[in-house]
């Protein structure tokens, strides 16, 4: 396997991160079509090093792509909710992939605690969300309970604010 691709992969230990780095990664979180010469402005460097350092955290893997944030209301999808699954143990990537099909999926998270899957699905409204936990999930031999969440507010803490992009911390 090439060296780009075992550093994605997360097999070549991770380099550590400046504040320089951590002040571009916000920037282009709360904005990923950023120009390079506005993001070299907003952490104070030239537009040569904000552009090797970009590079070198998509090489390194840290940042995975770039990608739009959707008011899922305004695209239709105005019911939201966080689904928990308890799962037949050691069944883990198996519900994953079945989960991946589900429409509407936005998040799929394994985790520890009282269930075992968290799963964030955007639907057009409540009843297309009660047939996705009653038909499609409940449907999986894997699953063996469901408790879903529904979402009556979101707040995206990476949007910009009033002027444009959240403003960037200094680092301690």
């Amino acid at each position: 396997m090439p060296d780009e691709q075992m550093a994605a992969a997360g097999s070549a230990p991770a380099r550590p991160l400046d504040p320089i780095d951590r002040s571009i990664m916000r920037l282009l979180q709360a904005d990923g079509r950023a120009s390079i010469r506005s993001v070299a402005e907003q952490v104070h460097v030239s537009r040569a090093n904000a552009y090797a350092r970009i590079n070198r955290l998509i090489d390194d893997g840290v940042i995975r792509g770039f990608t739009a944030r959707v008011n899922h209301e305004r695209a239709g999808q105005g019911a939201s909710a966080y689904i928990t699954l308890k799962i037949v143990q050691n069944s883990w990537r198996t519900v994953r992939e079945k989960l991946r099909e589900l429409p509407g999926a936005a998040h799929i998270a394994l985790v520890s605690g009282d269930f075992d899957v968290l799963l964030l699905v955007h639907t057009p409204d409540n009843r297309t969300l009660r047939e996705l936990v009653l038909t499609r999930l409940q449907a999986i031999p894997e699953v063996l309970s469901t408790r879903t969440l529904l979402v009556f507010e979101e707040t995206d803490l990476l949007a910009p604010g009033p002027g444009g992009a959240p403003p960037i911390a200094e680092e301690q």
